[in-house]
């Protein structure tokens, strides 16, 4: 793969995706998944000392430390479309980021849409002034892109589990998705070895998936720490694959 500098497939990158997606040729990438910070509202709810309160601000502040909020360029929609050979993206988001997404993708790009959800089972039970965080949304936008479920459970667009305990605990990651449903989306919306691009690759849970699926990977990740957890992750990830294999 060339651009202005020499990019190597099935590697990640300590580096800012605004920077390192120039690297990357128009019409590359089959398959994107993203996870960018989300837009976190603090105005209003529930305020002083109440258990909601606590933990949303413990919550917040996590974020925050972490660059994990607030923080996405949207000027980043135009590079991904142009790396992609046809529009194939899954983004995670909330609830305030839907319109802005959809104004883009639909409004603008002429894409279509599917919703999915993470339906989470064991949420922490918080309903005091607010509906309980028990769900996430990934926003599932395509123009000739490639959806092709291969069974009845890889079709379903709620996917049930509980949060990510383990691997919070395992990789420090605050907003961690299962890596079980990342492959769901790598399985139903790409072929293998194609090659799949997450630039907001957090504990490289995409990349791990991918390697898991037989596809390729190219990952970005702003933050040392979780680039270098994601490093680790793919190593531990490639060696357990090749022990299966011997």
């Amino acid at each position: 793969m060339k651009g202005k500098n020499i990019l190597q497939v099935n590697q990640i990158y300590n580096q800012d995706c605004l920077i390192g997606l120039k690297d990357i040729p128009d019409k590359t990438i089959d398959l994107v998944i993203i996870d960018p910070p989300y837009d976190i509202c603090t105005k209003g709810g529930c305020k002083g000392k109440t258990r909601i309160a606590k933990h949303m601000k413990n919550l917040e502040d996590e974020l925050i430390k972490n660059d994990l909020v607030n923080a996405f360029n949207y000027s980043v929609l135009d590079e991904l479309v142009r790396v992609m050979k046809r529009i194939n993206i899954y983004i995670w988001c909330n609830g305030r980021q839907i319109p802005i997404y959809i104004k883009y993708f639909i409004e603008k790009l002429d894409c279509k849409l599917e919703i999915l959800i993470w339906n989470k089972t064991n949420p922490m039970p918080l309903y005091s002034c607010k509906y309980m965080s028990d769900k996430e949304y990934c926003l599932y936008f395509r123009k000739n892109g490639y959806c092709q479920p291969k069974n009845y459970e890889d079709a379903k667009t709620v996917y049930y589990s509980t949060i990510n305990i383990k691997d919070k605990k395992l990789y420090g990651h605050p907003t961690i998705k299962p890596v079980e449903l990342i492959r769901k989306i790598i399985r139903n919306s790409s072929k293998e070895n194609d090659l799949v691009l997450d630039c907001f690759l957090g504990s490289g849970t995409t990349a791990v998936a991918s390697v898991l699926e037989n596809r390729n990977y190219i990952g970005y990740e702003i933050n040392k720490k979780y680039y270098e957890i994601a490093k680790k992750r793919i190593s531990d990830t490639l060696k357990e694959r090749d022990d299966v294999d011997e």
